[in-house]
């Protein structure tokens, strides 16, 4: 059989039901196990944080410096894939646990909670690979698929790609803004500048918190400053690097696709399934790996269910994939290092005009 055939209107119709009652019978299995996981790691988020920050106050002892900064590094990856991503999906809203309200969760990042829940859930997730709906191809300064329209800037996206993976959470929060439509004329400034006054003051939340009050606590303690900002700055390069790197694998890889906006008019539930199905790439790891990449390892079924439970994914991926395999459609999935390496690929030849690439 064909993989990524089209189907028919009857044969999309059976592959929405079946991946509906997926979902239902998810959602009426969620109980006491997945609010125990939940609350469990929120705890292991705060330990490592707080240990490691106190490891930290040693100063530059290598063994103790190095594990108080990988430890803090640990809590906020945990915290922004596994804890706060998820919770801001709303997969844990049946709890009714007000520290885990999707809608009031705000996480420890330099974009506010708000900003993220719109261009991410809302928009992206709405839209997922659309060209000209979906912000996240790219995000506006790089050119990833060959339907992409080239501008003269995207040569130097080799650079551009690896300031954005330095700085991860900052370009992530900078989307929300929509400069580009404002450099264009398409937004006036009045509707910019409450966006950036929101952002302003949560990078300044962030800036003191990390960069100001733990160094300044440290002098009052009698410690080494300077360890200690090493140790925050450090940290939050290992989360942007390690967010950027899982998100690029779900969704920018060899075999994901990209759609025309003339796709999604009148679409049906069964094409937006076939839609994140064919725009999503999977990743391949042990219990550990996945828990670390919020398991949006399982981009596949996070794309498909964004409200389940993220920990349901690896129990569901086996019956996706079967029910892909049925229908005939492409289960993307594959190592880290193999997925990351087609999204290079992609980065280094679609720098240059449609003349000059080809895959």
């Amino acid at each position: 059989m064909r993989l990524d055939r089209e189907l028919n209107a009857v044969e999309l119709d059976a592959f929405a039901a079946e991946l509906d009652s997926l979902r239902r019978s998810t959602l009426a299995d969620l109980g006491d196990v997945d609010a125990r996981y939940i609350r469990r790691v929120r705890t292991v988020v705060r330990l490592c944080c707080w240990s490691g920050r106190a490891l930290l106050m040693l100063g530059w002892f290598p063994p103790t410096w190095l594990l108080g900064t990988l430890l803090l590094g640990l809590g906020k990856i945990l915290e922004n894939m596994e804890l706060g991503h998820n919770v801001m999906h709303g997969q844990y809203d049946w709890m009714n646990d007000p520290e885990l309200a999707g809608r009031r969760y705000e996480w420890d990042i330099a974009g506010p909670a708000d900003f993220w829940r719109h261009t991410h859930n809302h928009v992206h997730h709405t839209w997922t690979n659309v060209l000209g709906m979906d912000d996240d191809v790219g995000y506006g300064v790089v050119r990833l698929f060959p339907e992409q329209r080239w501008k003269p800037f995207y040569r130097w996206q080799p650079l551009w790609v690896t300031l954005q993976a330095l700085l991860f959470q900052y370009a992530v929060a900078i989307q929300h803004l929509r400069l580009d439509k404002l450099y264009k004329g398409k937004i006036e400034a009045a509707e910019v500048k409450p966006l950036v006054r929101q952002f302003g003051a949560k990078l300044l939340r962030q800036w003191c918190k990390d960069y100001l009050l733990f160094p300044l606590l440290a002098v009052v303690v009698g410690a080494n400053a300077m360890a200690v900002l090493a140790g925050n700055v450090v940290a939050n390069l290992l989360r942007n690097l390690w967010t950027f790197l899982v998100i690029f694998c779900g969704h920018f890889t060899e075999r994901a696709a990209v759609f025309p906006k003339e796709s999604v008019e009148g679409e049906s539930r069964g094409h937006w399934y076939l839609r994140q199905l064919r725009g999503s790439s999977n990743l391949e790891g042990g219990t550990l790996f996945h828990i670390l990449t919020g398991n949006l390892s399982h981009q596949i079924e996070h794309h498909l269910f964004p409200d389940l439970p993220a920990r349901r994914y690896a129990e569901l991926a086996p019956q996706v994939r079967e029910i892909a395999k049925r229908y005939g459609q492409l289960y993307n999935c594959g190592r880290l290092s193999t997925q990351f390496a087609t999204v290079l690929k992609r980065i280094w030849i679609y720098r240059l005009p449609p003349t000059a690439t080809a895959i």
